[in-house]
């Protein structure tokens, strides 16, 4: 409190907790904050009541696109050994979708665009994945530690499974027979707080106090928000007055 206020009314004015203008706009941006907060949690509760509400059956299938994954060579899956590697396989494979079944991609090569078959390898877990996947001691024999540069340019201990020609690549028909089930209020109230926080440019705030980082826009997004809000607060007067003014700019 000032010391003018208690020079003036004497110390018994500090039993009735008078706020200075200060404190009054602190109490204002705290509140603020935690209302940002409290629609964190609600946006979190609700995305995970949408997660759990289950899945229903789709009628009739469709097909979207083609699947690709690894399975046993003809020769391994006939062996005595079938069960184990495909035990060692299900916690391996790797899937990839597309809406080509020969599953080629553009590239450019001498100046020309060729088409080339995607690339597609068995999984290669770090240490800590590797630890997750509950190997046991037989099949952990199978994997070698290599050393291998991350993308953040870090070198990281991944384990890579000795004899990959056991296992060969199948496309087959990527088949949705079921979908989740959609709650409409649910819906509706996380897009009413996603557009509360976009359009507010609230985000930004959230995320500091949330994480202690703000993440700054990229350029492109920048532009799209400067272009969204170019005519906030005009009159449909003012709006096809600049309309008009850029298309003149345009054809001279």
């Amino acid at each position: 409190m000032d010391s003018k206020i208690i020079k003036q009314y004497g110390d018994d004015i500090c039993c009735y907790r008078l706020r200075t203008a200060r404190q009054k706009k602190r109490m204002q941006y705290k509140d603020f904050d935690k209302q940002l907060i409290q629609l964190h949690k609600e946006a979190h509760q609700l995305w995970e009541q949408q997660r759990n509400l289950g899945w229903e059956p789709l009628v009739p299938p469709v097909q979207k696109g083609w699947m690709r994954l690894f399975v046993l060579r003809q020769d391994v899956a006939k062996s005595k050994h079938a069960d184990f590697f495909e035990g060692i396989l299900k916690k391996i494979n790797t899937y990839q979708y597309d809406w080509r079944k020969d599953f080629k991609q553009k590239k450019r090569k001498r100046g020309r665009k060729i088409y080339v078959v995607k690339q597609q390898l068995i999984l290669r877990p770090d240490e800590r994945h590797f630890a997750k996947l509950n190997f046991t001691e037989a099949e952990k024999q199978f994997f070698i530690p290599v050393w291998e540069m991350n993308q953040q340019r870090k070198m990281v201990r991944r384990y890579v499974f000795k004899e990959p020609w056991r296992f060969v690549l199948k496309v087959k028909p990527h088949i949705i027979d079921k979908i989740r089930i959609r709650d409409v209020e649910i819906e509706t109230r996380l897009a009413e707080i996603h557009d509360y926080l976009e359009k507010n440019d609230f985000y930004n705030r959230q995320r500091k106090i949330l994480h202690g980082y703000v993440q700054y826009r990229c350029w492109h997004e920048v532009e799209k928000h400067t272009e969204l809000y170019a005519y906030k607060n005009k009159s449909l007067t003012q709006i096809l007055d600049a309309i008009k003014n850029e298309r003149l700019k345009g054809n001279s």
